[in-house]
């Protein structure tokens, strides 16, 4: 057994192997203040067939780790939540790269968490164990990388905030890094500048040197041997004998500007070179022509880019597609768009609800009520293919989730804007950058559902390609550029800054240089979107869409918030039946009232001040006489609002016996002359002048 433990950031943080799950071929217990998580790593005997690497990630919070149990008659932990998918993702991405080439074992990493402290963020010590766990096995994976969370609050920046730090702050922001380069980043942020977002970046990769330090400790004591593998590999003279046969089909297949004739072209390429290569007993067998087909396709179009600076459609490095928008294309939507940027589509839809509309979401944290959300499909007709369509995968979680953080620091406050806001992408058509086209499309369906957001927002995908020192930066990558190249880097933001970030990479890592470039083309595409979005719409409608709910806000006495209510909700409950309205409540009396209509939210608006309307002293109402008794008569001035008018109050004259005077159910005329002991209200008929103006029941 052995355990390294730092101070780090005031957290005792500690690494220990060698106790717990001695059968993986590497495992850690990491302990970061009070969370305790276990990952491991373990590789199957016997390499796998095809060439996509067979790596899967899993992180899981387990109940107990917060000592709960789950609610419901399912006892048991199944389905995993959402966030527990968004960080799988998180681990999954920045050491798919750093495995050694040619190694296919299929790869199993799975970080529980045992321990729940909120504020030792469980996310970031389940990085470092899946790193720690792979550097220490025999699985070939040698370079130990970390992930910390970088904050902002009143200008400082931040190391692992706190979820209450986080809530002050103007970034939240994820990176992973090793030694000398960044691999992986995610980031939410309120219109930070290029540089604020840089300066954040070296922060953070400063800060993760001592666990970087930790592994390697870790590795030099008890770090196995790693595995010897073998390579499929195809002979060289074959390689070679092939890619010379594919090299002129594939350069006229590539000069092909459209996807769908180009790719008809790549099909028609290859069975030639199958039909002419591939004979039975011989050497090349039709899996050889298919990958080497394929590496040679990726290798001329590096080679065009870096060395001719041209793009598969013809476009320069740092070109855009044609955009086109348009507003409102489904009649009965609150709000639409359609968002068209090359050969990538989006129908972009806003739905505008009530409070009985948020999402409620239940995770290690607490419980919590979200007003926006949103939900990104990508069906398979968007990419001409057949496939069974099921529940939402990593991708459309993952997609979606960067979609709604960029857009979310846009839309205005609660208290300005009472709405439940969902937006929906229909990826339509995909060749690169859907995940940005939603946004964009979002920006526009909010917007032309009346929803005041703060300014528009746009997002741009980046890539690169590289050959040693030399590289190119690309704006707005097709999905083939994403496939042969470097890095996918997804920025979103305003006229004013970046409010969402993501960076995936294919190589060992990036420099911040290279991150300086890649932000600064990113912002000129990004700007050239906005505008060519603005033709279209620049701010919210004046009014929400007439399909959309009415909303009105009232502010009643917290004192008659029971009376609104009734005993077991009658009241509200024969309201809302009256009116049609939807009528909320909170615990400081703020009323919120949704209806489809507006005559029926102004009903009910009316209704309700008749209810809650406070007795002013000093004031005359009109009422009736509800009960006679010895010393007086109670008069009802409002809804359940009644008053004693004592018999010396009847009249200057002496009143004998009330019945002479009033009888039950008479309306007379009374002014409010103050409370008792008891705060009972005392009214009385002599003392109304002629004068006085009568306090109308409905005001």
């Amino acid at each position: 057994m052995k355990k390294i433990e730092i101070d780090y950031q005031g957290q005792k943080l500690s690494l220990e192997t060698g106790r717990i799950a001695k059968q993986a071929n590497g495992a850690v217990l990491v302990t970061y203040g009070e969370t305790v998580v276990l990952v491991t790593a373990v590789s199957s005997k016997d390499p796998s067939t095809g060439d996509f690497f067979p790596l899967t990630c899993v992180y899981q919070v387990k109940t107990y780790s917060q000592g709960k149990i789950l609610g419901g008659f399912v006892k048991r932990e199944r389905m995993p939540s959402e966030m527990e998918t968004l960080i799988s993702r998180m681990i999954d991405r920045p050491i798919r790269p750093l495995f050694a080439e040619g190694f296919s074992n299929e790869t199993q990493v799975i970080a529980t968490v045992m321990s729940y402290d909120p504020n030792a963020n469980p996310a970031i010590a389940a990085m470092l164990g899946a790193s720690a766990a792979l550097a220490i096995s025999d699985i070939p994976f040698a370079t130990p990388v970390a992930a910390i969370n970088v904050g902002k609050i009143n200008g400082q920046l931040v190391v692992n905030p706190s979820p209450e730090q986080l809530k002050e702050s103007d970034l939240d922001l994820l990176l992973v890094g090793k030694q000398d380069a960044i691999v992986m980043v995610e980031s939410g942020a309120k219109q930070l500048s290029e540089a604020e977002m840089l300066e954040a970046l070296d922060f953070g990769q400063q800060a993760i040197q001592p666990l970087i330090e930790m592994q390697k400790q870790l590795v030099a004591e008890l770090g196995k041997a790693k595995m010897e593998f073998e390579a499929a590999k195809i002979p060289e003279h074959l390689v070679a004998k092939i890619a010379a046969a594919a090299d002129q089909p594939l350069k006229e297949a590539l000069s092909i500007t459209t996807k769908i004739e180009r790719y008809a072209a790549f099909d028609v390429a290859k069975k030639k070179l199958k039909a002419e290569l591939v004979t039975e007993g011989g050497e090349i067998t039709s899996a050889m022509v298919s990958e080497v087909f394929s590496h040679h396709k990726s290798a001329i179009m590096r080679e065009q880019i870096l060395k001719e600076g041209k793009r598969v459609d013809g476009r320069g490095t740092q070109d855009i597609r044609p955009i086109t928008c348009e507003l409102g294309i489904l009649p009965k939507a609150h709000g639409s768009a359609l968002f068209t940027r090359g050969e990538t589509q989006a129908i972009v839809v806003t739905t505008l609800g009530t409070k009985d509309d948020e999402q409620m979401v239940e995770d290690p944290t607490g419980l919590y009520f979200k007003n926006f959300y949103l939900h990104y499909n990508f069906p398979p007709y968007s990419v001409g293919e057949v496939k069974r369509l099921g529940a939402p995968g990593r991708r459309e979680i993952g997609h979606g989730n960067l979609a709604e953080r960029g857009l979310r620091p846009l839309l205005p406050i609660k208290e300005a804007f009472p709405y439940t806001v969902r937006v929906v992408s229909e990826i339509t058509e995909s060749n690169g950058s859907s995940s940005m086209a939603t946004v964009c499309g979002g920006s526009l369906s909010l917007m032309d559902a009346g929803v005041p957001m703060v300014t528009p927002v746009a997002g741009v995908a980046m890539g690169m390609i590289s050959e040693g020192s030399n590289y190119s930066i690309l704006t707005d990558i097709l999905g083939d550029e994403d496939h042969i190249g470097d890095m996918d880097f997804k920025v979103v933001g305003t006229e004013n800054g970046i409010t969402a970030l993501q960076m995936d990479i294919k190589i060992d890592g990036l420099s911040l240089e290279m991150l300086k470039a890649a932000l600064e083309q990113a912002k000129a595409g990004r700007l050239h979107i906005l505008g060519e979005m603005a033709k279209a719409i620049t701010e919210g409608r004046e009014k929400v869409n007439e399909n959309a709910p009415r909303f009105i806000q009232c502010k009643i006495p917290q004192a008659k918030i029971r009376e609104l209510i009734g005993p077991g909700g009658k009241v509200i409950k024969a309201l809302q039946a009256e009116t049609g309205a939807k009528i909320d409540i909170d615990d400081s009396g703020m009323v919120n009232i949704a209806s489809n209509n507006q005559e029926s939210a102004e009903k009910a608006l009316a209704l309700i001040r008749e209810l809650t309307l406070e007795v002013e002293i000093g004031a005359t109402y009109e009422g009736e006489v509800k009960k006679i008794v010895d010393f007086g008569a109670f008069v009802e001035i409002l809804p359940n609002t009644q008053g004693l008018v004592h018999v010396s109050e009847i009249s200057d004259e002496r009143v004998e016996r009330v019945e002479d005077v009033l009888s039950e159910g008479q309306v007379v005329m009374v002014k409010a002359i103050g409370r008792d002991k008891r705060g009972k209200l005392k009214l009385s008929m002599k003392a109304v002048g002629k004068d006085d103006e009568v306090t109308e029941e409905a005001e």
